[in-house]
């Protein structure tokens, strides 16, 4: 069986914990491989050889540090096929939705790529009497990043790109479910002349995850994924006087006006509540139409489209979405679906019958539809992060408004009109990070930043765009005074610019 280690110091090496975990093939059920869980004193080791590394590189001019991630979106987009099947083969996405997570990661190395510009402080000229104030942006040192499954090749490129790009040293801790591909991508880092010590990858649990919030060396540390996490990373982190910015669950709505355009809101429905079998922090998982007769006009069109999903492996083409990541996520979505039945929603579409001829091991889950959730149901409350979408009928668009803003979750909303002033209000009004107005997936493009608000964003500054700029440096700002012919004298007051 395949051994899956760490890699440290430009090099793979093996584990030495003696610990493992399973690495399944979501399409088949079967175990592909068995991954290391790195134990205190491995996590330290990687620490070490990134405090190690770190001067030289911060000490690298930006437009040489930029050159090595031109070289490495070079070496990604030829292996850009390659990479998307090892995805695909451990995360059970379909190829095509594993190309999208490939390239939405190159995207914040291309802006990246413009980190001499980025880096640029502020200066002003004779702000006083011969003095001269300019600022500088720093690299911490060594930051870390832990990121979830269901991005194994885009979060890690959010993370670590923009972190290198500065002048800091990295430690990713991807997800056990899904590491072959960040280790692909640290491999290509030092094909791409990245030295060796800069990007470190150790794969492992909550072990490792505790060594790098308590290690002192460690700067900052990024996150995503549930909630609960966290808010566990977060106040651990600050605890111990680290930078973090963490990123939790979500609870996407989706508000349909009375005068959408129907099939266009249809479309984008069926593609962001059961792209990726659902598994996305941006997925829209509650509907939202505003009046009755919006509500029965837009189940008349969606449910035969839920009903005509084409469910497949991973290696389908044709197939809509693919296998959920692991048995046991597939049997916790499978118990929600039980759930809201006992709640009393009405499930309209139930895919829980799903069977696909060949694979029938496969982690495989049809598109599952409520009609009727109220929000006192945990089905409408919780994050489920699967193929299932809950339709909320809201009597006017007051009450839809207040779902999304007073739900605990803020990560993304959209709302669906043709209606200039409705969109323009919402808004302006909805407490939610990011808004997408006829556009259900609204995640910005990598120069601007990535957050979301409420249980859904823990930190001041959020991923990508020039948020992560300041996350991963410090500003070192100056006053600057060249001596005169003139004596200063002393002086026993705080200086002014008078």
């Amino acid at each position: 069986m395949r051994e899956i280690g760490h890699f440290v110091g430009g090099k793979s090496v093996k584990g030495t914990s003696g610990r493992w975990g399973e690495v399944f093939d979501p399409n088949t059920g079967e175990v592909q491989a068995r991954v290391a869980m790195a134990k205190h004193a491995e996590v330290e080791h990687a620490v070490a050889v990134a405090e190690a590394a770190q001067p030289a590189w911060a000490s690298t001019n930006p437009q040489r540090r930029a050159r090595v991630l031109f070289r490495f979106l070079e070496l990604v987009q030829n292996e850009h096929d390659s990479l998307a099947a090892l995805l695909s083969s451990e995360h059970g996405k379909i190829h095509a939705d594993a190309r999208g997570d490939i390239q939405r990661g190159l995207e914040v190395v291309e802006f990246a790529c413009g980190i001499p510009h980025l880096l640029k402080g502020e200066f002003s000229d004779s702000a006083g009497p011969g003095i001269d104030l300019y600022s500088l942006r720093q690299p911490l040192g060594v930051v870390a990043g832990i990121t979830p499954f269901n991005f194994p090749a885009m979060i890690p490129m959010w993370k670590f790109a923009p972190a290198i790009a500065c002048g800091n040293a990295f430690i990713l801790k991807p997800s056990e479910r899904a590491p072959s591909v960040p280790l692909r991508l640290a491999e290509l880092m030092g094909e791409a002349g990245l030295p060796p010590g800069i990007l470190n990858v150790v794969n492992g649990d909550k072990e490792a995850v505790d060594t790098l919030l308590t290690d002192p060396r460690v700067r900052a540390i990024g996150f995503v994924g549930s909630s609960a996490i966290a808010e566990y990373i977060y106040s651990t982190g600050c605890a111990n006087g680290k930078r973090v910015q963490c990123f939790g669950g979500a609870k996407n709505h989706m508000i349909v006006m009375p005068d959408a355009d129907m099939d266009q809101a249809v479309d984008a429905l069926v593609g962001a509540g059961y792209g990726s079998a659902g598994e996305r922090c941006m997925a829209i998982s509650v509907a939202v139409p505003v009046g009755e007769k919006t509500a029965d006009r837009l189940l008349e069109k969606l449910v035969p489209r839920v009903e005509a999903l084409k469910i497949g492996p991973s290696s389908d083409k044709q197939a809509d979405y693919g296998p959920m990541v692991t048995k046991s996520h597939l049997d916790k979505v499978r118990d929600y679906v039980d759930l809201g039945v006992r709640e009393g929603a009405k499930l309209v579409v139930d895919g829980r019958g799903f069977r696909l001829q060949g694979y029938e091991n496969g982690f495989f889950l049809g598109g599952c539809l409520f009609d009727a959730v109220e929000p006192h149901m945990r089905i409408y409350k919780e994050e489920i992060f699967g193929p299932v979408l809950s339709v909320v009928r809201a009597r006017d668009y007051e009450e839809a408004l207040r779902l999304p803003s007073e739900h605990e979750y803020g990560n993304g909303v959209a709302i669906f009109t043709r209606d200039g002033d409705a969109a323009r209000d919402f808004v302006n009004r909805v407490n939610v990070g990011m808004v997408g107005v006829n556009f259900a997936i609204p995640v910005p493009l990598a120069y601007h930043t990535f957050g979301g608000w409420k249980r859904s964003g823990f930190g001041d500054l959020n991923q990508h765009g020039p948020d992560a700029v300041r996350f991963y440096t410090k500003t070192k700002t100056v006053t600057s005074r060249w001596p005169s012919g003139t004596k200063a004298g002393t002086e026993f007051v705080i200086p002014t610019m008078r």
